[in-house]
């Protein structure tokens, strides 16, 4: 009896679910909508708002005012996400999931437009200025003066390449233009590797393997508080997720080119962390190393020290690296390092950005720049305290260990087929109503104007452009459902 009744009410609640959810499911806005917006909102961003096919981060209303990382001219497009190689992808995967042509050939723009930029050097700028060409040595330009340097920071030319592959791939490697770029930045990156698998910021020419000896890290004797002024795009760096980014690339070149150089080069960056673990009392990372493997300043407010914030980063690579090797050599730091910043945090569970070398103390800096123990008057333009996800960290950490090979491999690429719920209606509903006539979606926000000034002012932003394009292209995607 009491079987019975728990099964009709089983089936009592499947009845009410049903109820509740059936008039979402493409009650308000049909498949065709969605596709009509969706085109027109591509269609408005290549036509209108790109500059040769490329983008910035940010827009007034009118487009006369524009934005990436700084103010921007009519000529200049922006390669750091959330520009160009973003907003690039975000096109060609809404293409893959909806087959809407007009998103393909709108990422085949964005992708020519980084084939414009390369540089000689075989990477990205920060931006690409089609005004002023001579100012670089672009590769197609021929020009053998101007500025040649690849930067890997903040994730631009790594996504740029990243973008490059996975168009190739898309068009079967038979775009000749871009399909040479992919194979020139291929082999430039490479060579911009280390002896010891790190790489450095930014480079402009490649290096000679005599001129960095493969050291593990260390302790300096003595290091100096006082910002000494040197240059250190050079250094063997993990800030913003330089060396992160790499290896991601690297296995994704080898995921669909299948030249081991790039697995043997994702697995070589692997190594170089493993190098740099700092030893007792301190098993994490710091942020930069000079070429001695020693804790090293970069800008005026990021000193030699273990780094509370990017060792956290670091554990979720070398966990990355495992999934795509099975080499438990990348595992074996993990327990240590999550050891220590267990011991380290703060009364308030945080973790300080800085810990001073040998004794852990945290360090901050005060409005001067000076450092200091005091985490009162800190700048406020950048996290001297960080979140520690270490619970988060550890569970992965076990989680991984219980895998086969086979769920190892599942994790390298997932693959998530968006499935049509209420709360997708409703994103979708909302994407769609705030559409404006001209294909814009619009928002009250401020747009950089100068140096440090800004406006406030409705602005379009590729940001939220590619928010709304990725929920109209899971919501075409279930059109079966």
């Amino acid at each position: 009896m009491l079987n019975r009744l728990g099964r009709n009410r089983s089936w009592l609640l499947v009845l009410i679910y049903f109820s509740i959810a059936q008039p979402y499911c493409r009650a308000d806005i049909s498949v065709k909508q969605a596709r009509l917006a969706l085109r027109q909102a591509v269609l408005f961003f290549q036509n209108e708002v790109s500059t040769n096919g490329g983008y910035l981060y940010a827009y007034s209303e009118d487009l006369s005012i524009r934005q990436g990382e700084e103010a921007a001219t009519i000529h200049q497009i922006w390669v750091e996400p959330p520009g160009t190689p973003a907003v690039g992808e975000a096109m060609l995967v809404a293409y893959q999931k909806t087959g809407e042509t007009v998103a393909l050939e709108a990422a085949k723009k964005a992708a020519y437009a980084l084939v414009a930029g390369q540089l000689q050097s075989g990477g990205w700028a920060s931006l690409i200025d089609f005004e002023k060409p001579l100012k670089y040595q672009y590769r197609k330009s021929g020009m053998t003066k101007g500025r040649n340097s690849t930067t890997f920071d903040d994730n631009k030319s790594q996504s740029a390449l990243r973008f490059l592959m996975l168009i190739d791939k898309e068009l079967n490697f038979q775009d000749k233009a871009i399909h040479e770029a992919v194979l020139y930045a291929q082999d430039c990156f490479l060579k911009a590797q280390y002896p010891n698998g790190a790489w450095p910021q930014q480079y402009s020419r490649f290096p000679k393997p005599e001129d960095f000896p493969v050291l593990k890290a260390s302790y300096p004797e003595n290091w100096s508080r006082l910002f000494p002024r040197k240059k250190y795009s050079h250094y063997y760096t993990f800030n913003d997720n330089t060396i992160a980014d790499l290896i991601e690339v690297m296995f994704l070149a080898y995921h669909i080119y299948g030249d081991k150089r790039f697995r043997q080069a994702g697995v070589r960056a692997g190594e170089f962390i493993l190098l740099a673990q700092m030893p007792e009392p301190q098993p994490a990372w710091a942020q930069q190393y000079d070429l001695k493997m020693h804790p090293a300043w970069a800008r005026k407010f990021e000193p030699p020290a273990i780094t509370g914030g990017e060792s956290q980063g670091v554990i979720k690579v070398l966990m990355r690296l495992y999934i795509h090797t099975g080499d438990k050599r990348f595992l074996e730091p993990i327990p240590r390092a999550i050891n220590y910043l267990r011991r380290s945090q703060l009364p308030n569970k945080h973790l300080a950005r800085f810990y001073e070398l040998e004794t852990n103390k945290p360090l901050y800096f005060n409005l001067k720049y000076e450092l200091t123990d005091n985490s009162d008057h800190m700048p406020t333009h950048y996290a001297f305290i960080v979140g520690a996800n270490l619970d988060s960290l550890e569970s992965q950490y076990r989680n991984l260990l219980r895998l086969d090979s086979e769920k190892l491999k599942r994790l390298q690429y997932p693959v998530k087929q968006p499935r049509l719920t209420p709360f997708l209606q409703a994103k979708a509903k909302a994407a769609i109503n705030s559409l404006n006539n001209r294909g814009a979606w619009v928002t009250q926000g401020k747009i950089r104007t100068g140096r440090s000034s800004y406006q406030k002012t409705p602005v379009i932003e590729t940001r939220t452009f590619m928010k709304n394009l990725n929920i109209l292209a899971d919501y075409i995607s279930t059109e079966a459902d």
